[in-house]
């Protein structure tokens, strides 16, 4: 493995976007580093405000079909216009997520003579660790957060023999929104809220600790070490979502927790979270070789100012990999807005899962990048929105099958979310999402699991058959719909969002119906159904080229509002799809570049996520020069000192959709075909990969020297035959029943 995985900074944490973030997919906090006053901002998945909504407009049938027909008669700010009375949910808006508090450990230290102070987050080990001097003395704190025990876990040290005291309180914001809390014993602290709503969340936090040699009491609400050379805190955190009996489950997960004492937690938090993290490796050869021993925020610095520093390519991949198995494990939930990190009571976009790409964009690393048992928590919320979406297309549309719009909560609720007419009323959430199940069937080969989502992508795309609409062409199209957040402008000076037939809409219907069809056949069911979808998709409008040139974003060449905006919709079929490809589709694989460069001539880009985008576009336009600008655009401009993401504010899914881009840059595998190492760039002149996946399940191992390919392993997965590309080479392999690992050399040649 490459070991220069270390964020690192000299300093304490002067905001929450400096601090360093662990977890288990379930439990997160931020850690500070701070001296006199340590902090830990804490987080639980499933603390969400409020509780399931019934939030449908009782009248959004009776006037949908008046709203379809002023769009089609071009009408559309008098659609618009009763659309928001009609259509929108009412209340508009679902709940948020909000943060479990925040820890402090006050310690009686004096903070003005410290020395050799160094923090730094370990992603081979999923440990944040904070060391520093006073007077000689050496003081560590070490904190991971196990999967297994279900435990943040932080041991405090001391070179001191009983160097250590220290008081510990759970507080929420500004000492507030707590209802109770005190001690259970002599070593445990809690906090317990109840929040409101008709079936709002009850939950409770949890501290505990243990040392060998300190005396640990608590008075009040506050736990106190004294006298310690080394203590050890357990935290752990339950809801109502999960357990009716969250209190005594929490009390009962720390006792566990602190049997089995820190040696055994450790040790099996590092054979569950290496298991995952160890399986891709991936390094970049530089002149330079101590720079990954600089802070993160000086190394960032240096890039701004123009420097190369390749080595933060592979930290900043990993890193997404390291906080996609941080926020997304089996049994949590997925990973929402901002992971499970989040610090405000309200937060921004409410921290929830916004579905016109965010959620999705979070999950594109997933199975190309090793971790496909991170991909599972997404499924189990499908799941619960096609139940609630069953309601939402019967009784919004009068449809069979079930929808979903931009934003959805940890209940699946599938209504329109907030009053914004550039986003509210678009109706195909939930077809999006259901292609993730057929990504991951595509990557791991799993029947069974194929199986039991069937219905679920039927079910999406039975909503569309019910719900498209025939146009004045005879096109069948989406009405009314939008493209995610963005206007365009009529020929008489109106700015509108609602529309018929956008061309993200018909770009994901094609995806869909065909990743229905092909499940039918491999299930050998529901050929009737599949029939039907075959003659839907030959009625689907064409993808459109506009008078730029450009691939038209809606089903008529509009001029933009914004022509520089944050979404590039239109190029859905570019990525994540592979619709539009320089072999099957030449013109529009052209038209994409066109729209790409036009997009980022008027200065899209200017979110972290949307510059994530647009690496992946650059990728599958084989053009690796562009991507690896892009990249260094999103380090410069759009990444915070800890290496989140920013929006701006805060947004996890730049960190994901980056890692995925850089992962599709060494290997993309779609069509049938393993393109090797399509979109180099020419500064990465020296490197490997190790442990990537292809679709049929292949782990592939590539190396290449002087920017050419060198050395190609792959262990063979599900698919027996396969066709592998690099450059202008082509082999076609059958591996039959082989397991054992196939090694090429350059010209695709078997060496061994």
């Amino acid at each position: 493995m490459n070991k220069n995985l270390k964020i690192i900074f000299n300093q304490p944490a002067n905001s929450w976007d400096e601090a360093l973030p662990i977890g288990n997919g379930k439990l997160g906090a931020m850690v500070y580093g701070t001296i006199r006053r340590e902090i830990l901002q804490l987080n639980e998945d499933s603390i969400w405000s409020g509780g399931p909504m019934e939030r449908i407009n009782p009248d959004a049938k009776k006037y949908l079909p008046r709203i379809r027909e002023l769009i089609l008669k071009g009408e559309v700010k008098e659609a618009e216009k009763l659309a928001l009375y009609a259509l929108t949910a009412t209340p508009p808006s679902q709940g948020h997520y909000e943060p479990l508090g925040y820890l402090y450990l006050d310690f009686n230290v004096k903070d003005d003579k410290v020395e050799k102070y160094k923090r730094e987050l370990d992603l081979e080990r999923a440990v944040a660790k904070v060391s520093f001097e006073i007077d000689g003395v050496k003081y560590e704190r070490e904190y991971f957060a196990s999967y297994p025990d279900n435990v943040i876990v932080a041991r405090l040290k001391c070179s001191k023999e009983k160097g250590i005291s220290f008081s510990a309180v759970l507080r929420r914001e500004k000492e507030k929104y707590v209802d109770r809390c005190g001690h259970i014993g002599d070593d445990t602290i809690f906090i317990e809220v109840f929040n409101g709503g008709s079936q709002g969340l009850s939950f409770c936090g949890m501290v505990k600790a243990f040392s060998r040699d300190g005396k640990v009491y608590s008075i009040g609400e506050t736990l106190f070490v004294e006298d310690a050379t080394e203590a050890v805190l357990l935290i752990s955190s339950a809801t109502t979502y999960r357990h009716s009996d969250y209190f005594e489950h929490t009390i009962d997960t720390l006792m566990k927790a602190a049997q089995k004492g820190y040696d055994k937690l450790y040790k099996d938090h590092l054979a569950d979270y290496t298991l995952l993290f160890n399986r891709v490796d991936f390094h970049l050869e530089s002149d330079d070789k101590n720079k990954h021993e600089l802070p993160t925020p000086e190394r960032l610095k240096r890039l701004q100012e123009g420097e190369i520093d390749l080595g933060l390519i592979p930290l900043y991949f990993q890193f997404g990999r390291y906080l996609l198995i941080s926020s997304s494990r089996p049994g949590s939930l997925p990973a929402n807005l901002q992971g499970i990190w989040n610090k405000d009571m309200l937060p921004p976009w409410d921290s929830k899962y916004t579905i016109n790409i965010n959620t999705e964009m979070n999950y594109w690393p997933a199975e190309i990048c090793n971790l496909s048992e991170c991909h599972l928590p997404l499924f189990d919320l499908i799941e619960k929105m096609r139940q609630r979406g069953s309601k939402t297309a019967k009784e919004m549309y009068g449809c069979r099958g079930f929808c979903a719009h931009h934003n959805t909560d940890i209940w699946g609720d599938t209504e329109p979310q907030d009053v914004y007419l550039p986003a509210t009323h678009w109706p195909m959430g939930a077809a999006w999402l259901c292609l993730h199940i057929w990504e991951h069937y595509e990557y791991t080969g799993d029947t069974e699991f194929l199986k039991s989502h069937y219905e679920t992508m039927k079910e999406a795309a039975l909503f569309l058959l019910d719900y498209m609409v025939e146009d004045k062409n005879g096109y069948l199209v989406t009405c009314p719909s939008l493209s995610p957040e963005n206007t365009y402008i009529l020929p008489n000076g109106d700015r509108c969002s609602l529309t018929y037939g956008p061309t993200m809409d018909i770009q994901i219907i094609t995806a869909l119906f065909n990743k229905v069809i092909k499940a039918s056949e491999i299930l050998n069911l529901d050929f009737d159904f599949a029939k039907k979808l075959k003659e839907a998709l030959a009625k689907l409008p064409p993808v459109k080229i506009g008078k730029y040139g450009q691939i038209q974003e809606w089903i008529e060449d509009y001029e933009e509002a914004e022509p520089g905006h944050r979404h590039i919709s239109h190029l859905f079929g570019l990525y994540p799809e592979s619709q539009i490809t320089k072999e099957k589709t030449p013109e529009l694989f052209e038209a994409a570049k066109k729209t790409l460069a036009r997009r980022l001539s008027f200065g899209s880009g200017h979110t972290g996520w949307s510059r994530a985008w647009i690496i992946c576009f650059f990728a599958r336009l084989k053009d690796g020069e562009m991507a690896y600008k892009n990249i260094l655009e999103l380090l410069r401009k759009s990444t915070l000192p800890n290496l989140l993401d920013n929006h701006p504010p805060f947004q996890i899914d730049g960190n994901f959709g980056a890692t995925a881009g850089i992962a599709e840059m060494l290997l993309q595998s779609h069509n049938g075909i393993i393109e090797i190492l399509p979109a180099l760039p020419p500064e990465w002149k020296n490197g490997y990969i190790k442990g990537l996946k292809a679709r049929g399940g292949h782990t592939i191992d590539i190396e290449w020297e002087n920017g050419e390919l060198k050395k190609l392993a792959i262990t063979p997965g599900f698919t027996k035959k396969v066709v592998i590309k690099y450059k202008d080479k082509v082999a076609q392999l059958d591996f039959e029943e082989s397991k054992s690992a196939f090694v090429f050399d350059s010209s695709l040649e078997i060496i061994n």
